[in-house]
Formats: structure tokens, C-alpha cells, sequence
């Protein structure tokens, strides 16, 4: 049986990854892998982790297995967090294996509710949406999304792309910090963004990964609050790698907003493919996150310390910004410091890029987007003189 196999395509950014363990030069930069790091190139294990952690290793007394859907305490507490008050009663929700975990729940539940459904995504998205859909062997079509010339939102574009949704069909989008690009729409486009959705009578699927890491966790929560109080169905996929910084432990949560009198039978239907696919969602990582919320004085700490993470990016962005504007002597480069999120892509060519990594050991994905947290104070001007030096 197993001889039938054939090779799969290799992840670009695992090969990304392996590429720069092997690079033996001592002064080279990862700006491909997406995860945060401090100014000493380390993920650091945040405070409010550390003190949840130590407390649930002495209160926790069994290691039984959880709910189906996951903790309801951890649901609640997430759900509320996203979405703010006045949801509860159209929130099914289960605990699932990271963000990934999520989104391939949310496809499932799509395709179960509908098999015909059509997934839209954006262009560019995150890799891992079409991958997942192609195996799914679910119906995709693609929006415009990133001007290459502005580096900024293609909204005329995006408008025009999604006129042709169907209804019924499902529209992926990025709730904040776009990944790849970092640039995302501005609070009036995000309003007739809703308006177009609901006139195709589209369903809305946001991805939430990078919540507080943008403008700050109640603001980059707005978008995906406006849907969710316009539509009477939308699916939410959230992560909390990022911004609790439990990259490992898996945690993530799928909300799915329905009416009231069918949120029972959505919340069967969750814990079902739950029960397909892993069983019970992992626990550790959740049940911090919730001790997190749940405490005062933890959440309080929770938050000094992501606001600590989201300003260092924008300090970062800001001093890349103008680093490049005097490596190059132009002003191509200062949309780098409107972007939001961990990652921009800044619009080099691909011979660009492999010059970078080749002649300067400066490592970015292919279509040149980079992870500006893997920057610090020290490497800004290095990148920028690089990049000036592998010009146009």
C-alpha cells in the first residue's frame, strides 16, 4: 500500500527554516519563520504564562480528559474576549489545536453544513488557507487584495472581485494584521467591505490570529466585532500563539454566530467534528489562557506585557522605515511603517531575495515577506544596507 505514496511538497518555510540552521555564519537574520522574538532573538514566555503555569502545578490535581468542545470556562472567556458582551446566545464554540486547528474545523463544519459552498480567499493569503481547501477538495476562488504598486490595500479590486460572490458562499478574511502583507483596511472599508457581503449574502469567516499585536486588543477585535453584529452567521477562528505567546501548547477556539434557536444543533455538529478528528482538544495551553482572563491582576499584567510586544513592532517598523529611506534615498519603503501585525511584504523580486540570503545571510520568504519581529535595534541598519545593496 504505502509504495503508492508520493513525494508531497515540501513547506516552503520549513525549507526556509532548515536552510538558516545550516548557515554557519554567525551574523545571519531570520525574518521568515512567524513567531515573535525579543530583542535577544528569543520567544520569551510571558509573565502572566509563567504565573498561570505555576499555579496550575500546584492547584491541578488530574490530567482526565476535558469536554468535547474543550473547557466552557475557556469558550466563555475567549469567546468574550473577542467578541465583547451580547453574544452568548448565538456563540457555539469548541477549543481546537491552535488556529490551524481552527480554520480546519471551520472548513469542515462548511463542508458539512454545504458541500457546494465556494471558499474565497484573499490574494495573497496565508498558505496554509488553500492548502487545506485543496485537501478538502472544496471549491475556491480568490479576491484582489494587495496593491504591489502602493504596497496597500487593492480595495477597487477587492470591491470588484467580491461582487461575483454567491450566495451561501464563504469569504475568508483576515480580522487584523494581514498575513502576508500587513496592510489592512482602514474602519470605513471594513464597513461597506460588510455592506457588499451581506448584499451577496455571503457567509463572513474571519481568521483571527494576531489579535493585540496591531493597533491594540480592542481595536484590532473592531473588525471582526462589526461582522459579527451584521451577519446572523459568521465563523471565527482564533489563535492564541501569538499573543499569549503558547506557540507549542496548541491553543486555539472556533466561534460559530448563529440564530439563537439553532445554536444547539451548530454546537452538536462542532462537537462531532471534534470528535472525528481529535476527540478532546489539548488542554494545558487553554486552561492558562483562561486562569489568565479569569484573574484581575493577571490580566492586567497580561496586557502591560502585549502592549510591550505591539509597541516594539511599530518601533521597529518605524526605525526600518527610515533606516531604508536613507540606505536608498527614496521613500518606496515608508509604507513599512503603516503596516501592522509581525509581517509586511516589501516588494522585492525573487533574485532579490535569494541575494539577500546568499551574499548577506538575510533570510525572508520568497515573495518577500518579512517578519519584522525577527529584528532588532542592531540588525535594522543591516537589513536596510542590504537591501539597498541588492537594488533594483
Amino acid at each position: 500500500m504505502l509504495e503508492a505514496l508520493t513525494p508531497q511538497p515540501q513547506d516552503k518555510i520549513l525549507q526556509l527554516i532548515a536552510l538558516y540552521r545550516d548557515d554557519p555564519r554567525a551574523q545571519k537574520i531570520d525574518l521568515g519563520v512567524g513567531v515573535y522574538k525579543d530583542a535577544t532573538g528569543l520567544t520569551p514566555v510571558m509573565r502572566a504564562v509563567k504565573a498561570a503555569e505555576k499555579s496550575l502545578w500546584e492547584r491541578e490535581t488530574t490530567k482526565t480528559y476535558t469536554g468535547l468542545a474543550g473547557e466552557p470556562a475557556y469558550n466563555a472567556a475567549l469567546t468574550g474576549m473577542i467578541l465583547g458582551a451580547g453574544f452568548a446566545d448565538r456563540a457555539a464554540s469548541i477549543a481546537t489545536p491552535g488556529g490551524t486547528g481552527a480554520i480546519r474545523q471551520a472548513l469542515e463544519l462548511i463542508r458539512l453544513a454545504n458541500p457546494e459552498a465556494k471558499v474565497w480567499l484573499s490574494n495573497p493569503t496565508w498558505p496554509n488557507h488553500p492548502s487545506i481547501i485543496k485537501y478538502l477538495g472544496m471549491k475556491m476562488a480568490e479576491y484582489r487584495y494587495f496593491d504591489a504598486a502602493t504596497r496597500g490595500v487593492d480595495f477597487e479590486g477587492l470591491k470588484a472581485d467580491l461582487a461575483s460572490v454567491a450566495k451561501g458562499d464563504v469569504v475568508l478574511l483576515h480580522g487584523c494584521c494581514h498575513n502576508p502583507t500587513g496592510a489592512n483596511p482602514t474602519a470605513a472599508q471594513w464597513a461597506e467591505l460588510a455592506d457588499i457581503l451581506s448584499a451577496r449574502g455571503a457567509i463572513p469567516f474571519i481568521d483571527l490570529a494576531y489579535q493585540g499585536f496591531g493597533d491594540g486588543l480592542e481595536e484590532d477585535a473592531a473588525a471582526t466585532r462589526l461582522i459579527a453584529a451584521r451577519f446572523p452567521e459568521v465563523l471565527i477562528a482564533a489563535s492564541c500563539s501569538k499573543n499569549f505567546g503558547i506557540y507549542r501548547e496548541r491553543t486555539g477556539i472556533l466561534i460559530a454566530l448563529t440564530e439563537p434557536a439553532r445554536k444547539a444543533v451548530v454546537q452538536g455538529n462542532l462537537n462531532f467534528l471534534n470528535r472525528q478528528n481529535y476527540s478532546f482538544p489539548p488542554d494545558h495551553g487553554a486552561r492558562l489562557v483562561t486562569m489568565i482572563l479569569e484573574d484581575a491582576a493577571l490580566t492586567a499584567d497580561w496586557k502591560a506585557e502585549l502592549e510591550e510586544v505591539r509597541r516594539n513592532m511599530l518601533t521597529l517598523r518605524r526605525a526600518l522605515a527610515e533606516e531604508l529611506r536613507r540606505a536608498t534615498n527614496s521613500d518606496r519603503y515608508d509604507f513599512i511603517a503603516h503596516h501592522r501585525g509581525m509581517f509586511s511584504r516589501i516588494g522585492l523580486s525573487e533574485a532579490q531575495v535569494i541575494a539577500l540570503r546568499e551574499k548577506h545571510g538575510i533570510y525572508m520568504v520568497g515573495d518577500s515577506r518579512i517578519n519584522i519581529a525577527g529584528l532588532n535595534a542592531a540588525t535594522v541598519p543591516v537589513l536596510a544596507a542590504a537591501i539597498a545593496a541588492v537594488g533594483d
